[in-house]
């Protein structure tokens, strides 16, 4: 939720005290109450007619009737985003529109555009079969026909074929020859040339049958072949053009059903044209058919429609041929003035309409919203109004009182919307007010879990711990700068990108661009503390506390270093690096650092479900829950980290492991040169019987007090006081679960025993897993080491400016893709992990559910 300028100051730590109300509204203003309603935005309504289908419902005509516009204007986008326009976000306009006007216009608009739109389509149709039709009459691509070779005939394995050259011929059948256009020849000619050719082959293939009858003999022979051979052969045609991909399948075809009856020729067109059915370009070939018989025509023709090939009428006539190209190029030049004339037409037609689109489509939307919502009121027919619940803030009372009151004046109702609350056992919805700036953090957490109604909110902590445990493992002031230039970038043209449609990766980029900001500033932080600026220390504080005893320093121990003034100020020395000893010096300081951020971030956890269990009022959970995890926990850690801290403050060289370790094997053994103070022998003693004694502590109190609870509950202390208005509602919410219902003393007895199994375990590998921290930090600074040492200066170590060229852009190109793209999302993606398991595990429970009210502006963000 935005922050909003009516609202009290913001408050992350809880979430905002809820209360259920009713209101009851007269019908006649039902509709501007909703409304007025959803313009506060402040209210969420409950659905008291569960029990019924959408259909049942009072007003799911009218959704039904605003579904049915929302179409009509999801057509008018879809016809706006083919023709390349796009809504006017400047267009919307504070005038009123009816709702019934808008309908009217919208069906009128709507039939207008089918109309345009299939004028249109029959035009471009009709154009496209023309420039077809040309294509076979015409003039150049049918010379092109005549005087080219042809291709090598297909050879039809069949008996009664002979020898030819080094080609086996069919004798017996008509051949299908593919030829390329030649611009010499007229279209008659090669039709009669054509033609002439079929006739020759059929009167040969007569002939050679009329004397012999054989099993090779042509099927399909037409009545009018049996007849004397000295007269004239008549032949039919079909001519058109075929798909290119289907033009082998289609000859292929007609041999085989014909039998070969049939003459077929073929030519490529150069360019592809655009296919009249589907309306888009295909590579498509001209080609003549010479039949002979109906029978064949029949077969022919069904082949065709079979392969889409389609047929346009080819006359025999050479003047008539003239006439047809002339015609067909006056015709085609007429269609394309109409064709140029209709798209004008309909580019104002859609002008008209993305002019005022946006307007309309959040009238529709917002109206289809109102209706859903008064679907989700009971109506009381004999009182003439509806009866209303929702939850909604307690500091919005009077702001929704407000608009019950405008919207009774503005509706001329005689009669008020009447308000009041009501109380309840129902667990209400929690509601954070955000801004820019932590919605992002609030995200995060509600990636886990919805936060229970007024728990502790881990987000208020977030924003500070998430970007500095991210920047502990990203630490590098030149790679934060980096990241901070991208921060910068969302955040100065916010305005601008939020306006846009950007893609899902940059979306999320730009959704977290406060928490890029403070992850890159946190970097900077950490990286002044390592003294790495893409893995180059700096004297940015002063000079180095050590200088070199001799000039093989660099390859000794820290023995070879003398002290020659103060420590430096802040941060890592910068002659620690490049030293032998930086790799075991770093790796001490970043582990032992790791492991006490982790602890305080585990006892901060548990110091908010202390927190959480005094706003509930539960004892029970604050005496044997929080107490012996604290205990149990700085028994253990909470002393290591002590250690750490006296050990770094002495400068003394006890091994702490050996320390831990024998705490627990020998807990009474002298510690010897691993002392680090005096009676710290007495000291793990007492904590080790603390951390054995916390377990039980853990384990066994709470389920027995719970059963108490509630037996004394049930004999005869049922009845209790009253509580005040005021606080009803919070002390029946947050009352104990049990307080009510069956208990069952061993699912109870079992939750705890695996509640306190985790925390012991957890406890260990918590501590454990925060030390990602140093492990990652560790990686990051060693391959931007890499990096620099193996790319950089070893490209600059051969003096040459073009494999220097190369080596800056690979090392530019290595920085970006690995160390501020990949080990982002790798330290992003640890750090998350860190809250949600180690540290929210403490005292987040997350079963809670989002506050949703009915809210008019955010229907812009939404999707249909």
């Amino acid at each position: 939720m935005g922050e909003r300028g009516c609202c009290p100051p913001m408050y992350l730590f809880r979430s905002e005290p809820m209360q259920l109300v009713q209101i009851i509204i007269p019908i006649e203003t039902a509709h501007l109450t909703v409304s007025y309603l959803g313009d506060l935005g402040l209210l969420q309504f409950k659905d008291l007619n569960s029990e019924k289908s959408p259909f049942q419902r009072t007003y799911a005509a009218q959704i039904k009737r605003c579904g049915e516009m929302s179409r009509k204007l999801r057509f008018f986008r879809d016809q706006m985003t083919k023709a390349g326009l796009s809504p006017s976000v400047k267009s919307m306009t504070k005038g009123d529109v009816d709702l019934d006007n808008l309908e009217t216009k919208l069906g009128e608009l709507e039939a207008e555009l089918i109309e345009v739109n299939g004028n249109n389509e029959k035009l471009q149709r009709t154009y496209n079969e023309l420039l077809e039709y040309k294509l076979v009459l015409q003039k150049e691509q049918a010379e092109r026909f005549l005087f080219s070779r042809p291709h090598v005939p297909h050879v039809w394995q069949h008996e009664g074929t002979k020898r030819k050259g080094s080609y086996e011929v069919h004798i017996e059948s008509m051949f299908s020859f593919s030829w390329i256009f030649h611009p010499t020849f007229q279209a008659g000619e090669f039709f009669y040339s054509t033609q002439s050719d079929a006739a020759a082959q059929q009167r040969e293939i007569e002939v050679q049958n009329v004397g012999e009858e054989s099993i090779n003999s042509p099927l399909l022979l037409e009545q009018e072949m049996s007849t004397d051979p000295s007269k004239q052969v008549k032949l039919g045609h079909i001519s058109g053009v075929v798909p290119r991909d289907k033009a082998m399948a289609f000859e292929r075809i007609l041999f085989r059903a014909t039998r070969g009856n049939v003459f077929l020729k073929q030519a490529v067109v150069g360019d592809p044209v655009m296919d009249p059915v589907s309306g888009e370009k295909v590579e498509k070939n001209v080609f003549v058919v010479f039949y002979s018989g109906e029978r064949a025509k029949t077969k022919v023709v069904k082949i065709c429609e079979a392969f889409g090939a389609n047929r346009y009428p080819f006359p025999d006539d050479l003047g008539k041929q003239a006439q047809m190209i002339t015609e067909v190029s006056g015709r085609l030049s007429e269609l394309k003035t109409t064709i140029d004339l209709g798209l004008v037409l309909r580019g104002k037609l859609l002008q008209t309409i993305g002019y005022e689109f946006e307007q309309w489509n959040l009238l529709v939307r917002k109206e289809k919203s109102i209706y859903h919502t008064l679907n989700m009121l009971s109506i009381d027919v004999t009182k003439k109004c509806l009866v209303a619940e929702g939850w909604s803030p307690v500091f919005a009372s009077k702001q929704i009182q407000d608009a019950l009151e405008r919207a009774s004046f503005d509706g001329n109702s005689q009669v008020g919307a009447i308000f009041q609350c009501l109380h309840t056992k129902e667990s209400p919805p929690t509601y954070f007010q955000t801004n820019r700036f932590t919605s992002s953090f609030q995200d995060i957490v509600d990636a886990y879990g919805v936060a229970k109604y007024q728990e502790a909110n881990p987000a208020l902590y977030t924003i500070v711990t998430f970007p500095f445990l991210f920047a502990v493992m990203f630490g590098d002031w030149g790679h934060g700068i980096c990241l901070l230039l991208v921060a910068m970038f969302f955040i100065v043209r916010e305005k601008k990108l939020s306006s846009q449609k950007l893609g899902d990766i940059m979306e999320m980029a730009f959704g977290g661009r406060y928490v890029i900001l403070l992850m890159a500033l946190f970097s900077i932080y950490t990286g002044l503390i390592y003294n790495e600026f893409f893995s180059i220390p700096f004297e940015l504080f002063g000079p180095s506390a050590y200088a070199c005893r001799d000039l093989s320093c660099r390859d000794s121990t820290t023995i070879g270093l003398i002290k020659v003034r103060s420590a430096y100020p802040f941060g890592v020395d910068p002659t620690w690096h490049g030293s032998r000893s930086e790799l075991p010096f770093l790796n001490s300081l970043k582990m032992k650092m790791s492991i006490l951020i982790g602890v305080v971030q585990m006892n901060l956890g548990i110091v908010l479900s202390y927190f959480n269990a005094k706003f509930f009022r539960s004892s029970v959970n604050v005496w044997f829950q929080c107490l012996p995890q604290m205990i149990f926990l700085n028994s253990l850690f909470g002393y290591l980290s002590a250690l750490i801290i006296v050990k770094w403050c002495t400068g003394s060289k006890a091994d702490l492991y050996h320390t831990m370790i024998y705490m627990f094997l020998s807990p009474t053994d002298e510690l010897g040169e691993n002392q680090l103070f005096a009676g710290q022998k007495t000291l793990q003693m007492v904590l080790l019987l603390l951390a054995f004694v916390a377990v039980p502590w853990m384990l066994f109190p709470k389920p027995f007090i719970l059963k108490k609870q509630h037996q004394e509950r049930h004999q005869g202390q049922s009845y209790q006081p009253l509580h005040s208005a005021d606080d009803s509602l919070e002390v029946e919410e947050h009352h104990d679960p049990h307080a009510h219902g069956e208990f069952e003393f061993s699912e109870i007895f079992v939750h705890q025993l695996i509640h306190t199994i985790e925390f012991v375990l957890g406890a260990i590998s918590n501590t454990a897993s925060y030390l990602r921290l140093w492990a990652l930090s560790l990686a990051h600074s060693e391959l931007s080491t890499v990096f620099y040492e193996k790319v950089l200066l070893l490209a600059w170590g051969y003096n040459n400016i073009f494999i220097l060229i190369i080596g800056i852009i690979v090392f530019i190109c290595a920085t970006v893709g690995v160390l501020l793209v990949m080990e982002t999302l790798s330290a992003f993606l640890h750090a998350l992990r860190l809250h949600w398991v180690e540290f929210m595990s403490k005292f987040y429970e997350g079963d809670g559910y989002k506050f949703l009210p009915f809210s008019v502006a955010l229907l812009g963000e939404e999707e249909d």
